[in-house]
């Protein structure tokens, strides 16, 4: 039901979600300003740095499970967004996609400390938009979920009244 405002959340945290994916999480360069280390939600890519572009790829290791926990955690965003009649089961969704964006965060922040110590433990690194879109889609859940269970209480408060 497209005119519910938690509807649009629940599109926003799946396009997040995708976002995710398909951007840079993490970023840092080297003191010498000669290696930059790139984390994305498929790989943790250390390059060259010629001129300020990024040149040739000197270590790529593969951290899929980012990925994965960002397409389950979109997958459900959207399946939650087709429940709009079970509003009880559209809150479990929620509340479970709570949980998955909440690990795909905790491991993000590990992945980035653990290149940051590898690579250059003075300086820490930057978080860039795939991270905050990790960030933008637990608040944008928690708001969808706000308004589901306040949707809740009035059609509860209507049949009571009946």
């Amino acid at each position: 039901m497209i005119q519910r405002v938690q509807t649009v959340f629940l599109f926003f945290v799946a396009v997040s979600m995708i976002l995710v994916m398909v951007s840079t999480l993490w970023e840092q360069v080297n003191p010498d300003q000669t290696e930059k280390m790139r984390l994305t939600a498929w790989t943790l890519t250390t390059y060259s740095v010629m001129d300020g572009a990024d040149g040739a790829v000197i270590q790529q290791r593969d951290n899929y499970y980012i990925g994965i926990l960002a397409i389950i955690a979109a997958i459900i965003a959207g399946y939650s967004l087709s429940q709009f009649k079970n509003r009880t089961k559209q809150m479990f969704l929620n509340m479970i996609n709570s949980l998955v964006m909440g690990i795909l965060l905790g491991v993000t922040v590990y992945q980035s400390y653990e290149a940051n110590t590898e690579f250059n433990p003075t300086v820490n690194g930057a978080f860039v938009l795939g991270f905050y879109a990790i960030v933008a889609g637990i608040i944008l859940n928690v708001l969808s979920n706000r308004f589901i269970r306040k949707d809740e209480m009035l059609v509860r408060s209507v049949d009571r009244i009946r």
